[in-house]
């Protein structure tokens, strides 16, 4: 099943306010060898609504790349399931969709729905988070980055960290209904395929299709919110007018312009917004916004592979940059800094970034989140570190 939430968060390019697809008829789950085309056989002959993700480890099907790391979660690299029953919630309507050899369901299903009665903030949960690389460890491989950076190797490298617990007993739902209450996200999701979930609060769009129109909403920039609304105010400002920040968005918005045009319409990429400042209850974020027109030669997945994995969770340049992070990093990422989401009958779209986000394998009883910052010339490793811990400040709110 998949869960998406908006949490009613006013943006432009919102189409529901929440989507609910459960009970799988048809799925295609899959490692990374050839998935972009498998992917694209399924959605074509399919030709209904679709919902799943992309693993970030699918970067090795479109590049010589490999991903060698250690991985508790032993997800699939990419998975999407054809929804028995679906409910599109828009305003004040309720829009329900069942396949046809299954409507008779509906009057059974909505009885059980009017009955339900959540009971939530009731469990205690007293699970063991460990870091995987350890505050000196992370601010030395900032360091090799730094040194990466003025040999000329990269400009800027998105470098992640895990927190992990093994023998981890947790209520997945009631583990996102607490992480979605303090964050209030505009692309939330809860999602389960069998005994692996994602619980993700996750702030920021990958890509979204809508007719031809593609538009990319990259996050790179990040500050804290205050209780005080005058400290709020200036903490936003501050991360407005951080050059150090500012470098970091241009580049990455440089970046997926760049990824953009390779299935674009010629002269059809934009940047509508740039470096534009986002409150979130957790966080204040840098956004920018680039749109292109999809050329009739290529298709919706196509767009997808010439994009992934998106700029803001890799650097640039973008194919040197992911080899050093599968140096430095030591967890394999697989959903963490992919993308999930949905296709419409009609070919459109629409994808988050997985970040802010908790992974739990139920069967091994191991739980994961990962966070991390961009590394920049003019980054201090301890400046980085710090910052990775306020992105994490939700994940451990809610597990501890």
């Amino acid at each position: 099943m998949t869960f998406l939430d908006s949490n009613q968060y006013q943006q432009e390019h919102t189409s529901y306010d929440w989507i609910l697809a459960v009970d799988a008829f048809t799925s295609i789950k899959t490692d990374y060898f050839n998935a972009f085309e498998d992917l694209k056989q399924y959605q074509q002959s399919v030709r209904d609504w679709i919902f799943g993700y992309l693993s970030y480890d699918l970067k090795n099907d479109t590049e010589n790349l490999v991903s060698n790391n250690f991985d508790g979660l032993d997800f699939p690299d990419l998975f999407f399931f054809q929804p028995k029953k679906l409910f599109l919630a828009k305003g004040n309507q309720l829009e329900i969709r069942y396949l046809n050899f299954c409507d008779d369901e509906f009057e059974i299903d909505w009885e059980e729905i009017n009955s339900i009665t959540a009971d939530f903030d009731t469990l205690n949960i007293d699970i063991n988070i460990q870091q995987r690389i350890s505050a000196e460890s992370y601010q030395e491989k900032v360091s090799k980055m730094l040194e990466h950076i003025h040999h000329g190797d990269l400009y800027e490298a998105n470098f992640c960290m895990e927190f992990y617990a093994e023998n981890a007993q947790i209520d997945p739902l009631d583990v996102f209904w607490k992480l979605n209450k303090i964050s209030k996200p505009p692309f939330a999701v809860f999602f389960k395929n069998y005994k692996q979930f994602l619980l993700s609060a996750s702030p920021e769009r990958y890509l979204k299709k809508e007719g031809n129109l593609l538009i990319s909403q990259p996050i790179k920039g990040t500050a804290k919110r205050f209780l005080d609304p005058i400290e709020d105010e200036a903490s936003k400002n501050k991360l407005a007018n951080d050059n150090k920040e500012r470098a970091e968005n241009i580049m990455i918005t440089d970046l997926v312009r760049n990824d953009l045009s390779h299935t674009a319409q010629k002269g059809s990429v934009q940047v509508t917004e740039l470096c534009g400042i986002y409150s979130f209850l957790q966080v204040h974020q840098m956004i920018s916004t680039i749109t292109s027109k999809l050329d009739v030669q290529y298709t919706a997945v196509d767009a997808l592979k010439h994009t992934f994995p998106m700029g803001s969770m890799t650097g640039a340049p973008k194919i040197s940059v992911m080899k050093i992070i599968e140096e430095l990093e030591e967890t394999k990422r697989g959903l963490y800094s992919g993308a999930v989401g949905y296709f419409t009958p009609e070919g459109d779209f629409d994808f988050n970034v997985v970040i802010r986000s908790i992974l739990y394998n139920q069967q091994n009883q191991y739980l994961s989140f990962s966070v991390g910052s961009a590394i920049t010339s003019l980054s201090v490793p301890e400046k980085e570190y710090e910052e990775c811990l306020l992105k994490a400040k939700a994940m451990f709110e809610v597990l501890k």
